[in-house]
């Protein structure tokens, strides 16, 4: 007791504890990396259930062709006499002695064994973060990195069809941030050169940042590679090096939409011949300079990851072919940072990790215009990074602190138990308009897939069930006398001129308005834009659960019915699918309609935020005409307007209980008592 009282801290009463904020704070550290490394092991284990659930003879599909019974490490002759072996004579050469390993040992063994080397490449990447870096970044990195590795195409690519590319990459890594000496870390790159030619790019990167003795062995050990195949398989070296001109042509086929190179680009824009060749080795030299330059300032700027990236991304452009397995380069770009706002700093690594994870058609809208971007997506963002985006130097006042985004105050949840999102807060400028529009995009093609997921992938696999609920509904509606579906529907299509306005209503209005009055707040009124838009994602989302709980036919799908499809035309009730347009969408997610829903929620916005009261009146009558559309074309029931309704209630709700009151609101409040303080004081008695 004594020493306590003079030992200068305070005394606490006997049972009394204190929690210091230290602590605390190191403690829900270590939970979020518990957390984050538990997820990490689940996203592994579920790309090993894939592959083992994958039926044998589609799985490990590459594996199996180089080293299996009849592969072609097997058997005598070339190792390119059937253009299914892609890699160079030295993977041959390395990969030889695995030919005498049992055919399921070795696939378990490869699946393992790739994911204990995704996890080595997402521990080295972490460590070579620029420093300095903050604890919790140093330690919470590894697991996001292991975990947006094991989420990517290259990976799980790389898995399926058991591939080589992530040793190349990691060697890299390796030699570039763990291998110590001047000449240990020339020797993996020039490894990792003899298994994949282009990676030699990276010995520029070494000469021109004073490694000159790990760069001229990195040259040495990829000459001494290739002249040992070539003394072991001299037919084959010549063949892969000079008939093939260092692999040219082998596998798929050059203008493969997997070949996001600029030659498969070329060949898939229709340039050929001597042209394509030309323009190939042209724009190639050029994307190899300016790459190379553009890493040099990078690494000596301290960014060595970011080098490492940018000289990675030249090395898929300019590669004659680069198969989705070997474009793990570009994900590691994620580090280099871009805009001087921070909302623009989000732009570039979400572009980057939804390019690397979501196919291509989710990414753009299925245009004709936007194929030829779309085909080449991942080629574009490896020569953005390699040529042209401005990463920001570590010099720049604005890498560390970016111009911080305004949001307006915060407000209380009308249910304090509620936490506030802080992802959900309301700017008071302009969010980033590209990260607004590319967020909206995937978030549209992800809900067409989980529309169309909800019967099983097809219509016809839920057509039964649809159809008893449809009849459910039927019956409710009648019950109530609100059965009123076919009796508009005939009345609408004996009137030409009206049968003809909801058609075009129906078609048009679902999409054009919601997207008008998304961009009219994002430009006139950025405070009410992001409760607007979060509220449209929460019913959104909680019309999917519909779709997927209660399939039901509309009435234009019920062939008892009698009810005229005026918007598609007349269906044949034989076949399982009426036509193209079922394989696009889900025909039977009718229950809530969104086509009322979202036309609701146009409605309801306008007359909140409208300055008038003729543009309130005119906002209502959008849903108006959309239910009577809805009706009228057979496409809903009476009963589906209303589960629209409310599940956009539902999402006005939800937005009022997780960020409170609208935040203009709460700006305008404090704006009319600032304008009254000068009459408080005038008021207030003066002092005697």
């Amino acid at each position: 007791m004594a020493n306590a009282e003079h030992s200068g801290r305070p005394v606490e009463p006997f049972g009394a504890t204190t929690v210091d904020p230290v602590d605390a704070r190191q403690a829900r550290l270590r939970a979020a990396r518990i957390g984050l490394w538990l997820l990490a092991a689940v996203l592994a284990v579920r790309q090993i259930a894939v592959v083992v659930s994958t039926p044998r003879g589609e799985r490990l599909t590459d594996l199996e062709t180089w080293v299996g019974q009849n592969g072609v490490l097997h058997v005598n002759g070339s190792l390119y006499d059937s253009s299914q072996f892609t890699g160079t004579p030295f993977g041959g050469l390395v990969l030889k002695p695995l030919t005498k390993a049992a055919e399921q040992a070795l696939g378990w063994g490869w699946t393992f064994g790739t994911l204990l080397l995704v996890a080595a490449l997402g521990v080295v990447v972490a460590r070579a973060l620029p420093q300095p870096v903050s604890r919790r970044t140093a330690l919470l990195a590894a697991p996001v990195a292991v975990s947006l590795l094991m989420l990517s195409l290259p990976v799980r690519n790389t898995l399926w069809l058991g591939q080589t590319s992530i040793i190349p990459v990691l060697l890299v890594l390796l030699g570039c941030f763990v291998a110590r000496g001047k000449y240990a870390g020339g020797v993996l790159i020039g490894v990792a050169a003899a298994l994949q030619p282009t990676v030699l790019l990276f010995a520029a990167l070494l000469w021109f940042t004073r490694r000159r003795r790990a760069a001229a062995t990195a040259v040495g050990t990829f000459g001494a590679a290739t002249l040992l195949a070539w003394a072991a398989m001299p037919h084959d070296s010549y063949t892969y090096w000079v008939h093939h001109i260092a692999g040219t042509g082998l596998g798929g086929k050059a203008d493969d939409l997997a070949n996001q190179s600029l030659h498969g680009a070329l060949l898939r824009l229709g340039v050929n011949g001597p042209l394509e060749i030309g323009l190939f080795l042209a724009l190639g030299a050029a994307v190899a300079v300016l790459g190379v330059r553009r890493a040099v300032r990078y690494a000596r700027d301290g960014q060595l990851l970011l080098a490492v990236a940018i000289t990675g991304c030249a090395a898929i452009a300019v590669s004659p072919t680069t198969w989705q397995h070997q474009l793990l380069w570009v994900l590691l770009a994620i580090v280099g940072r871009v805009g001087k706002r921070a909302s623009d700093r989000y732009v570039w690594p979400v572009a980057v990790v939804l390019v690397m994870t979501l196919p291509a058609k989710m990414m753009l809208p299925n245009m004709a215009a936007l194929y030829p971007v779309r085909d080449n997506i991942v080629l574009f963002a490896a020569i953005a990074a390699a040529t042209f985006l401005p990463f920001l130097s570590r010099k720049d006042p604005l890498y560390a602190a970016p111009t911080p985004t305004e949001y307006a105050a915060p407000v209380p949840a009308r249910y304090r138990w509620v936490p506030l999102l802080p992802f959900l807060r309301r700017v008071l400028t302009r969010p980033n308009l590209l990260l607004e529009l590319l967020l909206i995009r995937v978030t549209y093609a992800a809900y067409q897939k989980v529309r169309l997921a909800a019967t099983g992938g097809s219509n016809s696999a839920g057509r039964v069930r649809a159809e008893e609920h449809g009849q459910q509904i039927l019956d409710i509606e009648r019950f109530l006398h609100i059965d009123i579906e076919h009796a508009v529907n005939h009345w609408v299509v004996g009137v030409s001129w009206l049968r003809n306005f909801f058609d075009f209503y129906y078609e048009s209005f679902h999409f054009f308005v919601p997207l008008t009055v998304l961009a009219v707040l994002y430009w006139r009124r950025p405070v009410d834009y992001r409760w607007a838009r979060a509220t449209l994602g929460f019913a959104t989302l909680l019309a999917l659960v519909g779709f997927w709980l209660y399939p039901l036919a509309p009435p234009r799908l019920m062939p008892a019915l009698g009810v005229i499809d005026t918007v598609h035309g007349v269906q044949d009730f034989s076949k399982p699918d009426y036509g193209t347009l079922t394989a696009l969408t889900n025909q039977y997610a009718a229950m809530p309609s969104l086509h009322f829903g979202w036309s609701l929620w146009c409605g309801l916005v306008i007359a909140v935020v409208a300055p008038k009261w003729w543009m309130k009146a005119l906002g209502l009558l959008h849903p108006l005409f959309t239910v009577s559309a809805i009706v009228a074309t057979g496409n809903h029931w009476v009963l589906d307007a209303v589960g629209g309704a409310v599940v956009v209630l539902a999402g006005f709700g939800l937005s009022y209980a997780f960020m409170g009151p609208r935040a203009r609101t709460v700006v305008e409040a404090a704006s009319e008592e600032q304008d009254r303080e000068p009459e408080k004081a005038a008021a207030a008695p003066s002092p005697s």
